[in-house]
């Protein structure tokens, strides 16, 4: 069963769709008490870093996600919900994140057109299961303004 995280930020019925349509088993939820005993996690989302820990933090999900999360749950964050697995974010001022992944969310650098919306190449520094059969040099579409910066 693959669990959604709804922290009322998400894009929630595509990624519900396409898993269904995938032959998986779903559920979306904001319980704290569901997230905690989730066999798979995925932590979608669109809108402002800031005011998605907020609502994670409101709903309770912080503690429970993040100790699924370090429990070896295997988890995908889309989009802001990749972000948010990040230390901080400098989207409007400096916001903790969940602190998963050391490093920091920061903004798209003059220069570039933001938000930046468009084909781009992938550059894979290694292959690992999340990009398998993935070739090197294949275009993905992005629409962000901001970029993750591991540490």
């Amino acid at each position: 069963m693959i669990t959604v995280v709804d922290y009322k930020l998400n894009n929630l019925r595509s990624i519900e769709n396409t898993l269904r349509r995938l032959g998986h088993s779903v559920q979306v939820t904001s319980d704290p008490k569901v997230v905690e005993r989730a066999e798979k996690l995925i932590l979608p989302g669109v809108g402002a870093f800031r005011d998605a820990m907020r609502n994670l933090s409101d709903l309770g999900l912080i503690a429970p996600f993040t100790a699924r999360v370090k429990s070896g749950v295997p988890t995908l964050g889309i989009c802001l919900g990749m972000h948010l697995v990040f230390s901080e974010s400098e989207e409007f001022g400096i916001h903790r994140g969940l602190d998963l992944i050391p490093g920091r969310v920061r903004r798209i650098p003059e220069g570039v057109i933001v938000p930046h919306m468009g084909w781009n190449e992938l550059r894979l520094r290694k292959q690992n299961r999340f990009t398998e059969g993935i070739e090197p040099g294949s275009f993905v579409y992005f629409v962000h303004s901001y970029y993750v910066d591991p540490a």
